[in-house]
Order: structure tokens, then sequence, then C-alpha cells
């Protein structure tokens, strides 16, 4: 069984993924720069909307750039997930990730946000495509509790990076969930479920300029309703 993620850069576009069957929403800001903290209002509007009952992941992600983050910048990500995990109606789950200078899975601090989280799922973003060595970087993503890794692997989009994504999910089957992303549209979904199989897919459904879900992908050729499980 398969699962499709859209990431959602407003209120209008998170109710588009659950109309259009998504099983999961990840909730950013600011499309252009590959996603940022949304405000706690936004979180709080689509929880209090009957309409969107499927789960809601909230990126945190204090600016645009590398994922080599200063001490200011690591205690705003704390304060966010406190924040947010203090809300009546949080998030269901977290999506962030940490490097070191060196290119490495920041495994202390990292490990610290999971346990922050306190219990809610934690997907580690595509910083995993950015660490010197792969295959370090994924066994530190499992051992500081994540439990999903949202990468391409290391391809500029996740068609590039096929062969290697086919090769993280033999390597951490059972230990870590792989969520597919990077470039994922309509036109080679089904050739990427054909290479990697089945389980989460990762798509904005954005084509072009804006931040809305482009009304020919949000549903990636109608595999969010029928190959797809919406959960």
């Amino acid at each position: 069984m398969s699962h499709l993620e859209l990431a959602c850069f407003t209120p209008t576009s998170a109710l588009t993924a659950q109309s259009a069957g998504a099983s999961r929403i990840e909730l950013c800001t600011s499309y252009p720069a590959g996603g940022l903290t949304p405000p706690h209002s936004t979180l709080l509007a689509l929880k209090s909307n009957p309409f969107i009952t499927i789960p809601i992941f909230v990126m945190i992600r204090p600016r645009a750039g590398d994922f080599v983050y200063s001490a200011p910048e690591f205690a705003q990500m704390r304060d966010e997930i406190a924040a947010f995990k203090a809300l009546e109606r949080g998030p269901d789950g977290f999506v962030f990730g940490i490097l070191t200078s060196e290119g490495r899975v920041d495994a202390e601090r990292c490990g610290e946000l999971v346990r922050l989280a306190g219990g809610a799922s934690c997907t580690f973003h595509r910083a995993i495509d950015e660490v010197r060595d792969l295959w370090e970087g994924v066994e530190a993503v499992v051992e500081c509790g994540f439990q999903a890794v949202l990468t391409a692997g290391r391809g500029g989009d996740a068609v590039g990076g096929v062969e290697v994504l086919e090769e993280i999910k033999r390597r951490v089957k059972g230990r870590l969930e792989v969520v597919v992303g990077g470039g994922v549209r309509r036109g080679n979904i089904g050739g990427l479920r054909g290479r990697v199989g089945e389980g989460w897919y990762h798509s904005a459904a954005i084509m072009g300029q804006g931040e809305e879900a482009d009304g020919g992908e949000r549903d990636l050729s109608g595999l969010s309703r029928s190959s797809f499980h919406s959960a």
C-alpha cells in the first residue's frame, strides 16, 4: 500500500490536499525557500476545520539555505516545537533536520528535538541528501529516533536518485520509513513506484510560480485516489 503526503504552503492548499485524497499534509510556509516553519495560526485554523481529517506534520526550519544552524537558530527550533506541542490542537508530527559543519547528521541536536517532540512522529527532511556519507547519515537518523526520512536519493530529484532510493529502502527496511520526494509529479510517480515500490511519496504538486497546488497535478493523475491509500 502506498501513501501520498502533500506539502502545503497555504490553508487553501491544505484543503486541496484533503479533497485530492492525500494521506497526510506537510505544513510549511515559503515554497521559494524550500519550506519554513509555518505560523501557529495556520495550524490552528486547519485543526479547527472539520473538513481536515488527515494528519498534519509541521516543518521546523527557521530559515532558507543550509542546514547548519547557529545556537540562536537551534534555540528557535526548540522553542517552536515546544510552542506547537503546547497548543490545544497541536501537530501530528514534525519535519526537520540539522547537519554539522562537517556534513554529518547532528545527532546530538536532532536527538534533543526528537525527545522534545514527546512521542510525536518525526521525519528527517531532505537535509539527508546533503550529508557527506549517506549511509552513516541514514544510520544516524535511525539512532536519533526519527520514524521517517524524506529523500530524493541524493539526486537533484527522485527520478535521478531512484537507484539510491532503492538501496536506502533495502537497508532500512523495518527500521525507518522512506518518504520519496523531490520533483515527484503525476508524470513520473508511476515509474517511481515501479522501481522503489510501495510506501510514502511526497509532492508539493506545484507547477511554475505561486504556492498553490496545480489543479492538474494535485491528484497526481488520480493515484492519490485509486492506487494510493488515504489514511
